[in-house]
């Protein structure tokens, strides 16, 4: 018995799938691409958000990518059989605008809403029985489109990634040296840097193999562990500009195992990253100054190694003395100054001292207890004792 003919084995003129009729099909799609680029533009107006709240500037760039994609795919359309070329040409018209102004999400569902378009259309596109053939080559270059639109938010990334390095560096330079014009306000902005709570210096030595990718690693750990955070290498010193409403010193603490052998100091906590070269100063100067005092806990604040900083010359540990020890011990009246410098004078003792004065040594430790409260450092330690004692020398020498 002789079998039924199959109607996919009829001519081409009449079905549209061979190669006589795929000239039909391209043609229609050649003189449809207009219609297709309106109608996925009153798509992406009707469907998207945030492609209707986008500036006019950014929605043309989106169009142009739209009608690019479009023409793309007419020409890759010639010759189906080839791979897929040139795709990454459809961004070409606005590749910088547009991964500012949408996310690669968006630009995926752009994708989806053109190729829905083309095969909502593929019916009156294609030519009769060609319908098939056109929405597999549309799905086939939407794929290679996606991968494209992936590649492009991939360079770009790569390209801002580098450029905020660069700008990084400069603003963490710029903070050591203590510029704070408008210019760094506006680089500070650019990195992303919330504002938020106050800010402080952390300084220490870099590890010797510290690179791009250990550095990037510290900023990830470092705004895990503040919230805002800034990374400079200054030749042999790692530089960390910590942010945030949280404990920043103990947010600095977490991080010492990022830093290299030797001490690390944290700088004067400030308010706000504008008034971070001084803590920057602060920081610095207690670096150069923690030799001095081998036995400095890691990391030190650097207004505890104010004694040293005074050593290396700092003028501003050196007004932060006579400010927070001198001046008020003067101030207070009585015999509360005489009595530390009589306990300074005679080796820390309290019995020596009361002899020096002629009262008892209870009184001594009486008045002793008067300047911890009014410094906050006791001479009964026998670090903060060398601190009241350089503060003691410091204000005599300005008497004088």
């Amino acid at each position: 018995m002789e079998r039924p003919a199959d109607p996919t084995q009829e001519t081409g003129a009449e079905v549209g799938t061979d190669p006589a009729g795929f000239p039909m099909n391209l043609q229609r799609v050649r003189e449809a691409s207009g219609l297709l680029t309106a109608a996925a533009m009153r798509r992406l107006d009707e469907d998207l958000n945030w492609y209707r709240e986008l500036p006019a500037e950014d929605r043309s760039y989106v169009g142009l990518v739209a009608q690019a994609g479009i023409n793309a795919f007419t020409s890759w359309f010639t010759d189906p059989d080839r791979p897929p070329h040139g795709v990454s040409e459809i961004f070409a018209a606005a590749p910088t605008e547009l991964t500012r102004s949408i996310s690669l999400q968006h630009t995926l569902q752009l994708v989806r809403v053109v190729v829905d378009v083309v095969e909502t259309h593929s019916d009156r596109i294609a030519a009769p029985g060609g319908e098939r053939d056109l929405r597999e080559a549309v799905l086939r270059y939407s794929r290679e489109v996606a991968f494209s639109a992936a590649e492009v938010y991939a360079r770009a990334a790569e390209w801002r990634g580098a450029w905020d390095a660069r700008l990084e560096a400069l603003v963490v330079d710029a903070l050591v040296r203590g510029d704070g014009d408008d210019s760094l306000r506006s680089r500070i902005s650019a990195l992303g840097w919330s504002g938020r709570g106050n800010a402080l210096v952390v300084v220490g030595h870099a590890t010797p193999e510290l690179d791009e990718i250990r550095t990037a690693e510290i900023r990830r750990v470092a705004r895990r562990a503040a919230g805002d955070a800034l990374v400079g290498i200054h030749g042999d010193r790692l530089v960390l500009v910590l942010g945030g409403e949280g404990d920043l010193v103990a947010a600095a603490t977490s991080l010492m195992s990022r830093f290299g052998s030797g001490p690390v100091v944290i700088g004067t906590q400030v308010p706000s990253l504008t008034d971070a070269p001084r803590s920057a100063r602060s920081a610095l100067a207690g670096l150069t100054a923690a030799p001095a005092w081998p036995q400095a806990p890691r990391p030190v604040m650097a207004d505890d190694l104010l004694p040293e900083r005074v050593l290396t010359g700092d003028y501003t540990a050196r007004a932060t003395l006579i400010a927070q020890a001198f001046t008020p011990l003067q101030d207070a009246g009585g015999a509360v100054l005489e009595t530390l410098s009589a306990y300074l004078g005679t080796g820390r003792s309290l019995e020596a001292a009361a002899r020096h004065l002629y009262v008892h040594p209870n009184t001594v430790r009486y008045r002793l207890r008067k300047v911890s409260e009014i410094t906050g450092w006791d001479p009964l330690d026998a670090r903060e004792s060398f601190v009241l004692q350089v503060a003691l020398a410091l204000g005599q020498l300005g008497r004088g």
